[in-house]
């Protein structure tokens, strides 16, 4: 399967170096916040010059926030965002046909300090859990549907404390909270200070009837420009392609990366960088969305309306399909 990704990948770049002795320059309007990770890959895209091989110019939108990302896409300011699929299929159920294209697979986690008594979900029971979003994350809904099948109604059956991610893990840190259901990067940072991971949502999800693990966000734009625009769409796809293989085999870039990620130390910026590429999805679209189609059921059933709409299964049209070789 290793072999068979870097062939692609390779042939991705190729194809970025075909693209660019056929096509003129087209611009291509990326929404994106300025400390996440889409903002490394696109750092990397310019220093290797991988846009302009492609005939591509990107124009990068910068967000406060994934949903001031939402809004430029509505409003037609921004043609790429990077969000979840849970949320593309709850939107093409409200009319908003919008397409998902997998960015990421890079997943998080429940952390606990090294020394915690704590080894596994059933422990977690009269302790503090802080959960990073809200009520209705969906790491947590599907964490607690993969409790329920042990029995564990975390719940109910244990202190569950909300918040946003970076003070959520800075309150875990100092010790405030037993445990936190927090995301990848935020648990990659933890990692790095001794935290140990509990449970990892990639074994959570294989609990849930995933075959694999699953990018649960992706490159979202609108099916009727992609339509129009399947050309460029392939192009900006294989430049990111191009530049998460540099990400995947060069160290010495992620030093170059290093201030645009925050890591404060080696030992973070090295959590970063093992967890991103693990984070690299590897395996078919057909794949992808067939797991999706089974988490979707699970998040539809525990999140309701607030979180999927109407739909109770994910809509068909939510993967975008047009990448040869997908």
């Amino acid at each position: 399967m290793i072999i068979s990704v870097r062939t692609v990948l390779a042939a991705a770049v190729l194809a970025v170096m075909q693209f660019g002795t056929s096509c003129y320059a087209q611009t291509i309007r990326v929404a994106a916040q300025k400390t996440g990770t889409l903002a490394w890959e696109l750092a990397v895209i310019r220093s290797h010059g991988l846009d302009k091989k492609a005939n591509l110019s990107i124009d990068v939108v910068e967000l406060a926030s994934p949903e001031a990302g939402k809004i430029a896409l509505r409003a037609g300011t921004a043609d790429v965002m990077v969000s979840d699929w849970p949320w593309v299929s709850r939107e093409r159920s409200l009319g908003a046909k919008l397409q998902f294209y997998p960015y990421s697979s890079a997943l998080g986690a429940v952390m606990v300090p090294a020394s915690s008594p704590v080894k596994a979900l059933a422990d977690l029971k009269g302790r503090k859990l802080a959960v990073a979003g809200g009520a209705i994350d969906k790491n947590w809904l599907l964490l607690q549907a993969a409790s329920k099948q042990d029995g564990v109604d975390l719940k109910s059956q244990a202190t569950i404390v909300y918040g946003a991610p970076p003070l959520l893990a800075a309150k875990t840190l100092g010790g405030e909270m037993d445990a936190t259901l927090n995301y990848w990067n935020f648990c990659a940072a933890l990692e790095a200070k001794g935290f140990r991971r509990l449970a990892g949502m990639e074994e959570i999800l294989q609990k849930l009837g995933s075959k694999g693990r699953i990018a649960m966000i992706g490159y979202v734009f609108d099916e009727a420009w992609a339509n129009a625009n399947k050309d460029l769409v392939a192009r900006f796809i294989a430049v990111t392609r191009a530049a998460k293989e540099i990400l995947a085999t060069s160290d010495a870039e992620w030093d170059a990366i290093a201030p645009l990620t925050g890591a404060q130390d080696a030992a973070t910026l090295h959590a970063y960088r093992e967890r991103y590429r693990e984070g690299i999805p590897r395996r078919p679209i057909a794949d992808e969305e067939a797991d999706a189609r089974v988490l979707y059921r699970v998040l539809a059933q525990l999140g309701g309306r607030d979180l999927v709409g109407s739909a109770t299964e994910l809509d068909p049209g939510t993967f975008y399909q047009a990448i040869p070789g997908d």
